[in-house]
């Protein structure tokens, strides 16, 4: 009966990326992305990541895919001690991400900006020392990276994956390029394992999220 009384999940899915009003800074942020061709989270998919630091009190954060720093300015829009380890392979997007913090007023003992691989530099972070681990680069590591942010995660704490539907093509299963299936096999990896309460939603360009068993 659900189903049947909808009108238009393509407006309601742009209804809700409208809903959130961005901080300028983190516009001007987003703006230096573009410009760059640097591809950015939604404001939307930011929100949700911000409510998560904020609803765990969240002090500590590992980001894959610094990027111009979008994100990372969300997650740390959370609360007011939360502290930033993100992770970057391409040093100018590293510079301008800094950039974007230091005009945030973002002090600098809230921020690790780590320039390496995702998977070597998490391989050296501390076990269940982390809050919310967020995966939003890297994609042919991307099963190493979240078997990674299962050890990084204290109990209770939360995976988040950007793009887990992949540009709408992760439901449609004519669809397998390897991008495509990367996600797909991600979704079926989390989804079977115990520790994890995972949820799928259709904001950005999908994000996955699933919080460890305390």
């Amino acid at each position: 009966m659900l189903f049947s009384e909808m009108v238009d999940k393509i407006s309601s899915w742009k209804y809700a990326e409208d809903y959130v009003s961005e901080p300028e800074h983190i516009t001007r942020a987003r703006i230096r992305a573009e410009e760059m061709g640097i591809e950015s989270i939604t404001a939307t998919v930011g929100a949700h990541l911000a409510l998560l630091v904020s609803a765990t009190n969240a002090k500590a954060v590992v980001e894959v895919g610094t990027g111009a720093g979008v994100s990372g300015l969300w997650m740390l829009s959370g609360n007011d001690q939360v502290v930033l380890a993100t992770i970057e392979t391409e040093g100018e997007y590293l510079n301008q991400a800094k950039a974007a913090f230091t005009n945030a007023g973002i002090a600098a003992s809230r921020l690790r900006t780590i320039n390496g691989k995702s998977v070597e530099v998490l391989a050296n972070l501390a076990d269940a020392a982390y809050d919310l681990v967020f995966l939003d680069a890297d994609r042919e590591s991307l099963d190493l990276q979240v078997n990674e942010a299962s050890r990084l995660l204290r109990p209770g704490g939360v995976l988040a994956v950007a793009h887990a539907l992949w540009r709408d093509r992760v439901p449609d299963q004519m669809l397998r390029d390897d991008n495509t299936q990367i996600y797909r096999d991600v979704l079926k990896t989390i989804s079977n394992i115990d520790q994890f309460i995972s949820v799928l939603s259709p904001i950005g360009d999908g994000l996955l999220l699933a919080s460890k068993r305390a």
